[in-house]
């Protein structure tokens, strides 16, 4: 069965325009422990050569019933929890209370993004993580999906 791919032209990258003196931020979306090392581990290799930073985001969903500045996991797990995931010094971690995941990745990602986000290896049925690369993929945001 033939397979119909779709290109896309998305705009080159332009480091002249980010905000500090043109360094590069690979963004790597927490998705669960493992999966998230695997993307950090990828985009750790991509930045050597570049100098380039690298933000995990951290989108933590507050449900409707409680006030969005009181999850119901507190702040501070989530911190303790991203401590076991290696850091080095050009990593930097944001925790994003929110209503809604979706949205909430695409407010804190600039439109020219380099996403990477870990994800289950492919299944009949698509996963959120997947789902969520799709999305921002349509967006135009760069997006490298690292399968476990």
């Amino acid at each position: 069965m033939a397979q119909n791919l779709v290109r896309t032209k998305l705009p080159a990258l332009d480091p002249a325009r980010a905000g500090d003196g043109g360094k590069l931020d690979l963004k790597v979306i927490f998705t669960d422990l493992p999966r998230t090392a695997a993307a950090l581990e990828t985009a750790r290799a991509m930045a050597s050569g570049l100098s380039a930073r690298i933000t995990v985001l951290v989108a933590q969903v507050v449900p409707y019933p409680l006030p969005l500045g009181a999850p119901p996991v507190p702040v501070e797990f989530t911190r303790r929890l991203m401590e076991s995931v290696p850091a080095d010094e050009n990593t930097t971690v944001e925790i994003l209370l929110c209503r809604d995941r979706y949205e909430s990745l695409h407010n804190a990602l600039p439109a020219d993004s380099v996403v990477i986000v870990g994800a289950r290896r492919r299944h009949w049925w698509p996963s959120w993580e997947r789902r969520l690369a799709r999305i921002l993929r349509h967006e135009g945001r760069r997006v490298l999906v690292i399968a476990l």
